[in-house]
C-alpha cells in the first residue's frame, strides 16, 4: 500500500492551515473512487498533526512506499534539513517501508499560470465586474448561436447560477415565453413561486419598480402540514395562491412537480384560467428530482400556453430564479 504526505509549514492562525483541502483534491485525480485515506497531510509547527506522527500512522495502517512532498516555494531550511533528517529517523523505525522524498513546489510554468489568473481576478473586485467577467467567459465556452438573444441571455444567467453547461441543450422555450414574461413584469403582475428559496433568490428591488410582488405561500399557517395524503404543501400553497391572486404573471417552479402539475391542470381548466389573470401567465417550470420532475416538465413542454423548462431532471430553485432574474433584466433594458 502506498500513502502519499503533503508537509506544510503550519500557521498560529488557525484558518491559514487548511492543507487537507489540497490533499483530497489530490487523492480524488490520482484515486477516484478510493475511500481509503491515501494522501494525509502533515505541519512542520504550529498544527497538527506533525511529521513524525503522520509517518508513524501511515506505517502502522501498513503502507509500505511513503510519498514525502513539501509543499513549500523553495528549498529552504525546512526542506532541505529539517525534512529529510525526520525522514532519516523515520527509515530508521520503518525499515520495511520505502520512503520517497520529493521536490518542493520550486519554479514551475504552472504557478506562473497560477499568479496570472490571480492578476486577472484581482481586476474584477466588485460583483459587477465579476458578473460581467463571468457571462463573458460563458460566451466563450458555450456556442450559444441558434437561439434568439432573448434565449441567450436566459440560458447564461442559468449557467452562470450552475455553473453547468449542460443547460444549454435542455432548457426549452415557448415561442411567446419571453415576450410574456417581460410584459408582465412592465404591467406590474406578480410573481408566485412554490417555495421559499426562488421567492429569495429573485431580485426584489428590479421587480418593486414595476409594481410587482413576489408571493410564496407555502409557509401559509394553513398549509404547516399536509391535509390530504394526494397533496403536498407547495401544491396546496399553489393552487391558495391561484384562487386568492388574479394580479399573477409568471409562476415559478423550482423544486415541486406537483405544485408544477397542478399548475399545467388549472391552466387548461377554462373556470381558473380565467380568474388567473386576463393573458395567459408565463410558467417558469424547472423542478428537480428523480420522481415526477422530468414527466412534469415533459408535460410542460407540450402546453399551448407560455412556458420556459428544461428537459432533464436537473433543476432546482438558483435556476428558477435565475430565468426570472434573466427576465427582471430584459424588463429593465427595455
Amino acid at each position: 500500500m502506498e500513502n502519499i504526505i503533503f508537509i506544510g509549514h503550519g500557521s498560529p492562525r488557525k484558518e491559514a492551515n487548511n492543507l487537507e483541502t489540497i490533499g483530497n483534491l489530490l487523492h480524488k485525480i490520482i484515486h477516484p473512487g478510493c475511500s481509503n485515506q491515501c494522501v494525509k497531510v502533515a505541519y512542520m509547527q504550529f498544527a497538527v498533526p506533525g511529521i513524525a506522527e503522520t509517518i508513524k500512522a501511515c506505517a502502522d495502517s501498513g503502507a509500505k512506499k511513503i510519498i514525502v512532498h513539501p509543499f513549500f516555494l523553495s528549498s529552504g531550511m525546512h526542506v532541505t534539513r529539517d525534512i529529510p533528517e525526520m525522514i532519516d529517523k523515520a527509515r530508521i523505525a520503518h525499515p520495511d517501508v520505502e520512503f520517497i522524498y520529493t521536490e518542493p513546489l520550486g519554479v514551475h510554468e504552472y504557478l506562473a499560470q497560477i499568479v496570472l489568473c490571480r492578476l486577472r481576478e484581482a481586476a474584477f473586485a466588485t460583483p459587477e465586474d465579476i458578473e460581467k467577467r463571468s457571462f463573458e467567459i460563458i460566451g466563450d465556452e458555450e456556442d450559444l448561436s441558434g437561439i434568439t438573444p432573448e434565449q441567450a441571455s436566459v440560458v447564461k444567467r442559468v449557467i452562470h447560477a450552475t455553473a453547468d453547461f449542460e443547460f444549454r441543450k435542455t432548457l426549452v422555450f415557448h415561442p411567446e415565453a419571453i415576450k410574456n414574461g417581460v410584459a408582465a413584469i412592465r404591467a406590474g403582475k406578480d410573481i408566485l413561486t412554490d417555495v421559499e428559496m426562488v421567492k429569495t433568490g429573485i431580485n426584489k428591488r428590479l421587480l418593486e419598480q414595476w409594481g410587482g410582488k413576489v408571493i410564496c405561500k407555502i409557509q401559509n399557517s394553513k398549509f404547516k402540514i399536509q391535509n390530504s395524503k394526494n397533496k403536498t404543501k407547495a401544491e396546496m400553497g399553489i393552487e391558495s395562491a391561484l384562487k386568492e391572486n388574479n394580479n399573477i404573471g409568471i409562476i415559478a417552479i423550482g423544486n415541486a412537480p406537483t405544485a408544477l402539475l397542478k399548475i399545467i391542470d388549472l391552466l387548461n381548466n377554462p373556470h381558473y384560467a380565467s380568474r388567473i389573470t386576463h393573458h395567459g401567465p408565463l410558467v417558469v417550470g424547472v423542478p428537480v428530482g428523480f420522481v415526477k420532475a422530468l414527466e412534469s416538465k415533459a408535460l410542460l413542454s407540450t402546453q399551448r400556453f407560455p412556458f420556459i423548462t428544461n428537459l432533464s431532471r436537473k433543476g432546482g430553485s438558483p435556476v428558477a430564479a435565475a430565468i426570472v432574474n434573466a427576465l427582471l433584466k430584459m424588463a429593465e433594458k427595455k
